[in-house]
């Protein structure tokens, strides 16, 4: 049933029976429409208030919970629903998993157009909150005011906030109290880097007018315990910068390493920055497994410490290598999969767009005293042509493990020339790796697909699938 005004259209006692792509749950109307929902999950039966109108759809909200899904349990966090992350945090874990699961397997079976393949069990992540090694939170002058404080017109005075950003608002700060993705002291040395600067008068980033003093922070760990912070400052007011680093390290004995840049641009980006090291290395070590690996303020690592080392170990129980193999490695990274894979390789080549990336790959193969792996730098497309196939060992295993866009088709391409024995295609993005395999589908069977959780609480999974030459 439909209410119709001049403003909005609201939907009546739609039963929301599924989750859809992005985390949106999906209900129909009584004549069979799909409604795509925000602000419910499966199980709920709501009313919706219709954001977009198409001939075969809707987009909209909840806006009335008639009835309570089975699934669904208390948020753990006061930030619920104003937050942009965890919006599955209303949710049992249990279901989660049921949903992503369920996700992957109807995009290889529908986009990739592939019907008979094993789907091992997702893989759970061990801990549902407290899971992610690196946060960043961004100050601002202007904190985020709810719809209750701006019509009570009262005068809140300092608007000072150390958070997130509001969803589709980039300018507004969701001052956090709170946050349960990164253990102990996260929330603690959020919380006391921003009274130390309201108690000091230190400037807090003003977004719109592009001025101020303090500007993001980040803060990393690894799994020892020891903790990297990072500061982007606006501009150097070098007196102020250095009196708050020194309480930072008398208050957090666990800070390890503490940097800064300076950033007068107009992205919050870091990887174009000259980073300053004040205290300690200026990079933290990590071991997975054996292997180490140099994670600096710049570099790209699993934010899932645990769930990413048992993606690694699946990856490689997948290429259930031999020990004679030459093995590509696609999308490399900082070669962590290589260098995971080399040990029970003949040869590992990876190839990676980002020069950094591959410089980190190139010291971690030195510190792991690896010698059968080699790293080239290029575009995907560009750098994986036939030449490149010409002068190099074929490879009997391929590793890929692209960004959520996936592979172009030249890569894709080029993959069916080299026509390695083994493909094992890690993906952060089930629908794009859904359609690459279709394109693979007439050389290749997938034989099994395994979705890894890596990130609790919200929609995305990971998929790791198996093919095997026909």
């Amino acid at each position: 049933m439909k209410k119709r005004s001049k403003k909005n259209i609201i939907l009546e006692n739609i039963e929301l029976l599924n989750a859809g792509a992005k985390g949106v749950a999906i209900g129909r109307t009584e004549e069979g429409k799909t409604v795509m929902v925000t602000g419910a999950i499966p199980g709920d039966i709501v009313n919706v208030k219709v954001k977009k109108a198409k001939s075969r759809y809707y987009e909209g909200e909840a806006v009335d919970l008639l009835q309570k899904s089975p699934y669904r349990v208390d948020p753990k966090c006061i930030h619920f629903g104003v937050c942009g992350g965890c919006k599955w945090q209303n949710m049992s874990y249990e279901k989660q998993l049921d949903f992503k699961q369920e996700e992957v397997y109807n995009n290889i079976k529908r986009i990739g157009g592939i019907e008979h393949f094993e789907t091992v069990p997702i893989l759970g992540s061990a801990e549902q909150y407290y899971y992610r090694n690196k946060m960043e939170f961004s100050f601002s002058n202007a904190r985020w005011l709810t719809q209750y404080e701006i019509s009570s017109e009262e005068n809140f005075g300092n608007r000072d906030a150390l958070g997130f950003h509001i969803p589709g608002m980039w300018s507004k700060i969701l001052d956090l109290k709170e946050c349960f993705l990164q253990e102990e002291p996260s929330n603690t040395i959020r919380l006391a880097v921003k009274e130390y600067a309201v108690k000091n008068g230190l400037d807090f980033f003003d977004v719109k007018n592009h001025e101020g003093f303090l500007r993001t922070l980040m803060m990393r760990q690894n799994s020892k315990g020891e903790w990297m912070v990072l500061f982007q400052l606006y501009r150097e007011e070098k007196e102020n910068r250095e009196k708050l680093f020194q309480f930072m390290l008398e208050t957090f004995p666990q800070i390890k390493t503490l940097v800064y840049a300076i950033n007068p641009k107009a992205n919050d980006s870091i990887y174009d920055l000259d980073i300053n090291v004040y205290f300690g290395e200026g990079y933290l070590m990590e071991e997975m497994d054996g292997l180490k690996f140099k994670i600096g303020p710049k570099s790209f690592f699993q934010t899932n410490y645990k769930q990413a080392l048992e993606l690694y170990r699946k990856t490689l129980e997948f290429a259930d290598l031999k020990g004679d193999e030459v093995v590509y490695d696609l999308y490399t990274g900082t070669g962590t999969i290589a260098q995971y894979v080399a040990r029970k390789a003949k040869q590992v080549i990876g190839i990676e767009s980002v020069q950094e990336a591959i410089d980190a790959a190139i010291e971690h193969a030195q510190l792991n005293g690896l010698t059968n792996t080699t790293f080239y730098c290029g575009d995907m497309k560009d750098i994986f042509n036939d030449e490149f196939l010409a002068n190099h060992p074929k490879a009997d295993v391929l590793i890929t493990d692209p960004p959520r866009d996936g592979m172009h088709q030249k890569v894709v391409e080029q993959i069916l020339k080299l026509s390695p024995e083994k493909v094992v295609y890690v993906s952060c993005n089930s629908a794009t790796q859904a359609r690459d395999l279709a394109l693979m589908k007439e050389h290749y069977d997938v034989v099994k697909i395994l979705p890894v959780d890596m990130f609790p609480q919200t929609h995305h999974v990971e998929n790791i699938a198996l093919l095997i030459k026909k």
